[in-house]
């Protein structure tokens, strides 16, 4: 029996994975931000809807079409999301907020709009959401805000809600990252070396990261489940990390300072 879905970020990384798996025997709705991969999503036989995350009415709009085409949402999958990079003395609000917009605020939107139509949410989160990781803050606080929201909202109403919690993936995700916050690396005053290792991480991170099937296959698991866990992780450093946060915040401070401290000598 055919299954309906939803996907945002269905163009590249984790989400376009999904969508590959999921679209052979179901009705995939397929998120894009950029009209060139229109004709790819059709390709694959997705049904492609426009959603950009920084813009509210795209969203609306998004949602209404969805709506027009189906009265029900099997599994409404939230994978678009970004990374605003920086030191936090020197970042201004405005990025910030951005950063909130379209890892938190914009999920929270086209879920709520789409309630009506759905039976289970998957978020991907990030072990960002564990703790935070010099640099990356805003990214970590989206992540964590955006689970501690979304579980609220299911204790609240019920709504069926798992977030997956992925280490390093090796997507686009981070190249991108490198492009998009430029401005704010080059800018960092004070902390030069500490951008030239976080830029050469990213280029790593996106050849080197785990491979985003085993994302894919543990969401499949997850959605053949009828009474799914609120949390899961995957990789060995996503693990990692929710070990760590269990720790009294103190010590984690100390490890982080500790590795921080590890990477600069090497540089």
């Amino acid at each position: 029996m055919k299954k309906t879905y939803v996907i945002t970020g269905a163009t590249s990384g984790i989400g376009k994975a999904l969508l590959k798996r999921f679209v052979k025997d179901n009705i995939v709705f397929a998120g894009y931000r950029n009209e060139k991969y229109i004709s790819e999503l059709e390709a694959l036989g997705a049904i492609p809807f426009y959603i950009d995350m920084q813009k509210k009415e795209t969203v609306a709009k998004a949602c209404a079409y969805i709506k027009s085409k189906t009265d029900k949402i099997d599994t409404l999958i939230n994978v678009a999301g970004c990374v605003v990079a920086g030191v936090m003395e020197q970042l201004p609000v405005e990025r910030i907020r951005e950063q909130f917009e379209v890892n938190t605020f914009s999920h929270i939107d086209f879920t709520q709009r789409l309630i009506p139509l759905l039976g289970r949410v998957i978020n991907i989160s990030s072990m960002s959401s564990f703790g935070i990781f010099p640099f990356v803050a805003p990214y970590c606080a989206s992540k964590r805000a955006m689970d501690i929201l979304f579980n609220a909202m299911s204790l609240e109403s019920g709504l069926d809600v798992v977030s997956v919690k992925p280490g390093v993936i090796a997507t686009p995700l981070w190249e991108k990252s490198i492009e998009t916050n430029k401005s704010s690396i080059e800018g960092c005053k004070g902390y030069e070396n500490e951008m030239k290792y976080m830029v050469s991480n990213a280029s790593k991170n996106s050849k080197n990261g785990l491979d985003a099937d085993k994302v894919v296959d543990l969401i499949v698991r997850i959605d053949g489940m009828r009474n799914p866990k609120p949390s899961y992780t995957v990789g060995r450093d996503a693990k990692f990390a929710e070990i760590v946060s269990r720790l009294p915040f103190d010590w984690q401070n100390k490890l982080v300072k500790f590795k921080l401290s590890r990477v600069m000598i090497t540089k």
